[in-house]
């Protein structure tokens, strides 16, 4: 979890180094990628956990005095779905309706972040270009309020590309006022306005004690929604196999928990002699296993290869099916079937 996070963390810093973010949002981005990263981990964390837990129990000999005492494998999986179950719930809450919800507000920072770029994204010493990208500016000094602007340097760029026009304005002040559309302007004083027409080499020099530029023209440009800011209920409302295969892929976060429950417990049967970490490689590989086919089968799905109806849930099944062969080795069950197939070969 650690990683995931300080990657993250990494990331938002060096938008808001480039001035693309306000710095008083990083702590807000990088709470609303938590849930996420969190339903990612807790499959992972759950199914080392148990395999950890048991594997230490039966390398200390401690199943086989439970197991003398009447206490039977299948007993123990029982009592360790019921944590499962409350934990997959958790999950759940997570993927189906916290981290779309943590999507959808982290759009309208950026939304809002990018509609404010003029007002916040001004750093001293620094060439940057305007938020409506029709100028370049540069401030040598901005007070610790942050509202006044020192020896500003302002290059504007020429809309009409066939007579193009350089404009260059160096000001004392200047401060940035947002209207009430959400416009923003770049008000200078005590400055000088350098302009030529690109063609001749005439010169004109303005003094003026007060000039404005435009640096953002509206107030919001909303991007276009990813299926992950999508609310759960909408996504059910959406008749496209990309919106089914994203609401299978938020299902199969708790669903995975529940089923590596059901594999874990008998995985982490070990020998004493092999010790408590014989058994976790093997719960990693599978673990990649399985969810490198849960992700591979959610593209396929949306790029139309595997049907909506067959989806993700037999990939599910598949698990849990490894899951009981694993719980039946060791019982009555288990015992019987083996008994069977050994009796047909022999026939053959």
């Amino acid at each position: 979890m650690t990683i995931f996070v300080s990657e993250k963390f990494v990331r938002i810093l060096t938008e808001a180094t480039d001035g693309s973010l306000p710095a008083k949002l990083i702590i807000s981005m990088l709470a609303l990628k938590l849930p996420q990263l969190a339903s990612f981990i807790l499959p992972l964390s759950i199914f080392l956990g148990i395999i950890l837990a048991y594997s230490r129990i039966y390398a200390d000999s401690e199943m086989t005095v439970f197991k003398a005492c009447g206490v039977s494998e299948w007993y123990v999986v029982r009592v360790t779905l019921v944590s499962s179950f409350v934990l997959a719930l958790f999950a759940g809450a997570l993927t189906l309706v916290v981290a779309p919800w943590a999507s959808e507000q982290e759009y309208r920072l950026e939304e809002k972040a990018k509609a404010e770029s003029g007002l916040f994204s001004l750093r001293a010493g620094r060439f940057q270009q305007t938020g409506n990208e029709k100028a370049v500016v540069f401030i040598h000094d901005i007070n610790q309020g942050g509202t006044e602007l020192n020896k500003v340097f302002v290059a504007q760029f020429s809309e009409n590309e066939k007579r193009p026009q350089a404009r260059i304005v160096y000001a004392q002040h200047g401060i940035v006022e947002e209207g009430a559309s959400g416009e923003q302007q770049l008000k200078l004083a005590a400055g000088k306005h350098y302009e030529t027409d690109g063609i001749s080499k005439e010169l004109k020099v303005t003094e003026f004690s007060g000039y404005q530029v435009q640096i953002q023209e509206q107030a919001i440009e909303h991007q276009r929604r990813k299926l992950e800011a999508i609310s759960s209920s909408a996504l059910l409302q959406m008749n496209t196999a990309d919106a089914a295969a994203q609401f299978q892929w938020r299902l199969a976060i708790p669903l995975s928990i529940l089923i590596l429950t059901f594999i874990a417990v008998p995985l982490s049967e070990v020998n004493p002699r092999q010790g408590k970490f014989a058994k976790l490689v093997p719960a990693i590989v599978f673990y990649l296993i399985y969810f490198i086919l849960l992700n591979g089968a959610k593209f396929a799905i949306e790029d139309g290869q595997i049907p909506v109806g067959l989806g993700l849930w037999w990939i599910h099944l598949t698990a849990l099916f490894i899951g009981m062969l694993l719980i039946l080795r060791g019982r009555e069950a288990g015992a019987l079937i083996k008994a069977v197939l050994t009796k047909r070969e022999r026939i053959n």
